[in-house]
């Protein structure tokens, strides 16, 4: 976070949530007239203008996608999320689809997607009891630029040793499955949701769990199209223009790699550079981004 990213944060801290409408940590407008005024705020005056019409008419004021950087030095626990259906009758909250782009990882980095072969309810719960998981999980070795697209309902855990990017939809529901036998400072082992996990897991075996795409040199690449939000990579050496006009939805641009200003014809312009992350609002039509070097952006709204 700090190395990297130039976060200025606590020591231990393993995630910045950069745009947030999670309910107790909703972000806050850093400049302009603006500033200081909460998401939510900005949401219930400016509605359609800012998130697009017909996303304020399904969300309301809670904003769709949430946006982090995860910082992990240990292995991370193994979690599931639920569905929509699961998660609106279980915790009246939305499920939680998600994207992770990697920034850096170590030599040996690893991620877990899913299982190394088909399983069932039955022989899952019987290989947690006999503190078997490890060897039915399957392991995706990662590197810098890799995409994993983890649906609700996939088994998944970020190893250590890697920065990522994070994008999800709003939702905080987790459901852990084991955490490596870790205890705390007084002995006590970190709560697991097994029970609740059951019917939220998918147990099928899939063929291929990374996310494939190509960049452009100079321009703009799709990596993931989803129900839940598109996110593309933007790679520039050159100034670049993109044209919003019939884009119905906020986006989000987040800077894994060099820095650019952000001008919308007006006499100001914000800047952003690698591990910042910028929200324009969906009444902005057209936006030239001009570069101080080779820069790349992920770019995220709403399909």
């Amino acid at each position: 976070m700090k190395t990297v990213l130039g976060k200025n944060v606590m020591n231990n801290s393993a995630e910045s949530w950069e745009i947030s409408g999670v309910s107790g940590n909703i972000s806050i407008v850093a400049n302009g007239f603006l500033k200081g005024n909460n998401l939510q705020e900005l949401i219930e005056i400016y509605m359609g203008d800012l998130v697009g019409d017909k996303i304020y008419e399904q969300f309301g004021i809670e904003f769709p996608v949430l946006i982090k950087f995860i910082d992990a030095q240990e292995n991370l626990s193994i979690q599931v999320h639920p569905n929509d259906q699961i998660a609106a009758e279980r915790h009246n909250a939305y499920g939680k689809s998600e994207l992770w782009y990697v920034i850096e990882s170590g030599k040996n980095s690893n991620f877990i997607m899913g299982f190394n072969r088909k399983m069932d309810k039955e022989e899952f719960v019987q290989v947690l009891n006999d503190n078997k998981l490890k060897d039915c999980l399957n392991f995706e070795k990662v590197s810098t630029g890799d995409v994993f697209y983890i649906p609700a309902g996939r088994v998944h855990s970020i190893g250590k040793d890697i920065l990522l990017v994070e994008i999800q939809q709003t939702s905080d529901v987790t459901y852990r499955i084991y955490d490596w036998d870790r205890v705390d400072l007084y002995g006590n082992p970190r709560e697991l949701h097994t029970e609740l996990a059951l019917d939220a897991i998918d147990f099928d075996l899939y063929d291929d769990y990374k996310t494939n795409y190509n960049k452009a040199a100079q321009g703009t690449a799709e990596i993931l199209k989803c129900q839940y939000f598109t996110t593309n990579i933007l790679c520039f050496k050159q100034p670049m223009e993109k044209d919003y006009q019939n884009l119905d939805s906020f986006v989000v641009y987040i800077c894994t790699s060099g820095a650019c200003s952000i001008d919308w014809g007006v006499a100001e312009s914000v800047n952003i550079g690698k591990g910042e992350t910028v929200l324009l609002p969906a009444a902005l039509d057209n936006i030239r981004l001009i570069p101080s070097e080779s820069t790349e952006l992920l770019e995220v709204f709403i399909p």
